[in-house]
């Protein structure tokens, strides 16, 4: 039984291959995701993480096939769901797909949902989408909100969003989530709006969940504590790419590329001497006239002459940790 539960979370469910995404300018093209690579099993979580505008937020766009239009356009590669090509569906089949088999969960509650539809109205709106209802939904919807630990959810499914808290909006954003089960839950930034103790109560939620359902998460955010308290994996970007990818502890204990040396560096600890915080010199690469070798290296202490020339290719340092620099 142990076996076949280890063969289920070793399938791959979603795999990027040399995924591209621009968008045309009046000022040139920008390339936001240039050229990513990454897979992602069953039952795993996984956390995508970089400064802001380094691409994580049209990754996870391009995966939802919601790139804004006309502007934005997935230029090539594929992405593989389920062994399916996502980028040869239809837009009818896209939206099957989407808010059923992929759900995602947006940064900001507050904007994210009607402030003028009940919040049970809004709940069942994924589940009436994708299925033959007849009847209320209700019952459904209070169970989900029980789900997600939201207080008197016989009352709170008929209030209005406005009269949610932040994190009470975002509990029943992920409740909207999971209501038909998805098998890949995209959560970009998730906590970025709620104060610390309501971030611990909503991550938990959602390991919880992830546990119990088996689905998959990708977790997208700059912050390095949130990573370590649910994901298994961590995916670092940069500059439109994916420079390393490794396990969270393997991450945390040794990372590789001098980018991921310098996030790490940039959390406070707490009990370490007060001082001045580690910050990287220089600013991110232009994504409209990106260099040609590592983007990371004109803001790299160790960069040499190839750095600047080639892009490194992506080098094995031990099972599960990869990593895309000229150093190793």
């Amino acid at each position: 039984m142990k076996d076949k539960q280890l063969d289920t979370e070793n399938e791959e469910l979603l795999v990027l291959k040399d995924v591209k995404t621009s968008f045309f300018t009046k000022k040139g093209v920008v390339r936001a995701v240039d050229g990513v690579n990454f897979t992602i099993s069953k039952g795993e979580v996984v956390g995508l993480v970089g400064e802001s505008g380094c691409g994580k937020s049209i990754t996870s766009l391009s995966i939802m096939r919601l790139v804004p239009q006309p502007a934005g356009k997935i230029v090539s590669g594929e992405i593989l769901f389920k062994n399916e090509d996502l980028l040869k569906k239809s837009e009818d089949e896209m939206r099957r797909i989407r808010g059923d088999r992929i759900s995602m969960i947006l940064q900001d509650p507050m904007v994210s949902m009607n402030q003028l539809l009940k919040v049970g109205y809004q709940l069942g709106e994924p589940y009436r989408y994708h299925h033959k209802v007849s009847g209320s939904l209700r019952e459904m919807c209070i169970g989900l909100l029980k789900k997600v630990k939201v207080p008197a959810p016989e009352s709170r499914v008929n209030d209005y969003p406005f009269q949610f808290s932040g994190g009470m909006c975002q509990r029943a954003l992920i409740a909207m989530g999971i209501a038909n089960g998805p098998d890949l839950l995209i959560a970009d930034e998730p906590t970025t709006a709620l104060d610390v103790t309501i971030q611990a109560q909503i991550l938990k939620l959602m390991k919880d969940i992830q546990r119990e359902s088996r689905s998959s998460i990708i977790l997208i955010t700059h912050d390095l504590a949130t990573v370590a308290q649910i994901c298994s994996r961590l995916l670092v970007m940069y500059g439109g790419r994916i420079i390393e990818k490794a396990p969270v502890k393997t991450f945390y204990k040794k990372p590789a590329h001098p980018y991921s040396v310098g996030l790490i560096k940039s959390v406070p600890v707490l009990g370490r001497p007060s001082g001045r915080l580690y910050s990287i010199d220089g600013q991110p690469p232009s994504l409209l006239d990106p260099p040609s070798g590592c983007r990371f290296a004109p803001r790299c202490t160790q960069a040499k002459k190839p750095c600047f020339e080639i892009y490194p290719p992506e080098t094995i340092l031990e099972e599960g940790h990869k990593v895309s620099c000229w150093l190793y």
